[in-house]
């Protein structure tokens, strides 16, 4: 694999133009693209492992 293969590839890769498949950009993205994205997600699980813990907590120690 030579440089200009590296060529070929890094030219498509900065290739940022629409393809026909790509959905509108003014078309509204639902509750599900939003709970999908990483950092609401570790959010959710941290709340979800708290009220897990005093919930436990409340049932067998208390």
């Amino acid at each position: 694999m030579g440089w200009a293969t590296c060529v070929i590839i890094a030219r498509e890769m900065l290739d940022t133009t629409q393809s026909e498949a790509a959905p509108p950009q003014n078309e509204p993205r639902g509750c599900l693209f939003a709970l999908s994205q990483p950092p609401l997600m570790i959010f959710l699980a941290v709340i979800g492992c708290l009220l897990l813990m005093a919930s436990l907590h409340d049932l067998l120690l208390l």
